[in-house]
């Protein structure tokens, strides 16, 4: 499925992890991947209002703490920098998507990094 949204369509999604060697681009690829799949599913059951939208965030978030594990094996992890970003991330596919009202640390609520 090709994004219809062309704010997320053009937006470079993890671009501070990208530009910092700490992260390793191959499991940042990873967390990317992860962003899409959910502005995908976002495209696709069009949730119809906030505790809809946070179903589909938490499963994403709960991917990214899958994901943790690849950041250590890789010799990196989700520190502070990488928490940020990430969660900013989530917050500006909710504001893309129109969850102007979206609570930032509800979209991520399942987070464990």
């Amino acid at each position: 499925m090709n994004i219809s949204n062309q704010q997320v369509a053009a937006h470079s999604f993890l671009r501070m992890l990208y530009k910092d060697d700490y992260y390793p681009d191959h499991v940042v690829d990873q967390g990317k991947a992860i962003l899409l799949r959910l502005c995908e599913r976002i495209e696709a059951e069009r949730p119809a209002d906030l505790a809809a939208l946070y179903t589909l965030t938490q499963a994403s978030t709960d991917e990214f703490n899958v994901l943790q594990d690849a950041f250590w094996a890789a010799g990196s992890e989700l520190e502070t920098v990488a928490r940020e970003e990430i969660g900013e991330e989530f917050w500006f596919v909710a504001q893309a998507y129109g969850f102007a009202d979206a609570d930032a640390e509800e979209l991520i609520a399942t987070r464990d990094w």
